[in-house]
């Protein structure tokens, strides 16, 4: 099968069924676990968006032009407290109005150890599978990105809003109790949550007292050590599929992270 690479799908299960997509083919991957597989890059590389054949990639995927002219791939995407929509230089604004501007959850999860995050309502529970959690515990809805933000840049003066992916890739996380974790960051930060709140009125950050979500990926082994694999330097990967967990193949050769190759073209054997 040959086709464009995008990031994997995961599916809630126990274990998480992921599939592959190239092109418009989702190929099932979980079967393949514990058999060879190999994947070759053509040298073909299309941008996301605007389907431009090009020489790199920028922010996973695109191409330069659209990389500095999207919302999608500005810088307060990633750090949403710097949303400037309100000062009127918001790249897209319709884009905004329909990404931003909706609820999102702030959450707890638990790949390398405890860490803050924020996605989108609707992209609960995949944010969670990308990022390799075993365990998740959404604590706040929020009424849009900026709220979250803000939200997560307090919590995160006390625990980590990043994931050790080398350490999420050796073992799977040792368990933490996410409630009282939950609870004894809302006491130290009581203030400036109530802060945040009063700011942006009533409904902007609500409280969410649901159960913590266990996560199980099919990994048969895991990795001792951590060697990543590149198919711009190694055009052609092969090895024995140990598992998938995060956006990442662990093959007996190396871990090869699928996401960073989105808009390559590759040939998948399996």
């Amino acid at each position: 099968m040959q086709g464009q690479l995008k990031k994997m799908s995961g599916q809630l299960a126990s274990p998480i069924l992921y599939d592959l997509p190239l092109n418009d083919t989702k190929i099932p991957l979980n079967p393949f676990i514990g058999q060879p597989i190999k994947l070759t890059n053509t040298g073909k590389i299309l941008c996301l968006h605007c389907g431009k054949a090009i020489k790199k990639t920028y922010n996973q995927g695109y191409c330069y032009p659209c990389f500095i002219s999207l919302a999608e791939c500005d810088l307060c995407i990633v750090k949403p407290h710097t949303c400037h929509y309100a000062a009127g230089t918001c790249r897209e604004p319709s884009w905004g109005e329909a990404f931003c501007f909706q609820p999102h959850i702030v959450y707890l999860a638990n790949s390398s150890g405890i860490k803050v995050g924020i996605t989108r309502a609707t992209q609960i529970p995949t944010r969670w599978i990308d990022q390799g959690a075993s365990q998740a515990l959404a604590i706040f809805q929020t009424s849009s990105r900026q709220i979250a933000g803000l939200v997560e840049m307090v919590l995160a003066q006390h625990i980590s809003d990043k994931t050790n992916w080398q350490q999420m890739l050796k073992k799977t996380a040792e368990p933490i109790d996410l409630p009282e974790r939950r609870d004894h960051l809302l006491h130290l930060c009581a203030a400036e949550l109530a802060a945040i709140s009063e700011r942006f009125g009533v409904g902007a950050v609500e409280p969410l007292r649901g159960d913590v979500v266990e996560l199980a990926f099919p990994v048969s082994q895991y990795p001792t050590k951590i060697k990543s694999l590149c198919l711009i330097k190694t055009p052609e990967i092969s090895g024995i599929l140990l598992g998938i967990k995060g956006q990442y193949l662990l093959l007996d050769s190396g871990v090869l992270n699928i996401r960073k190759y989105t808009g390559y073209e590759v040939d998948f054997q399996a």
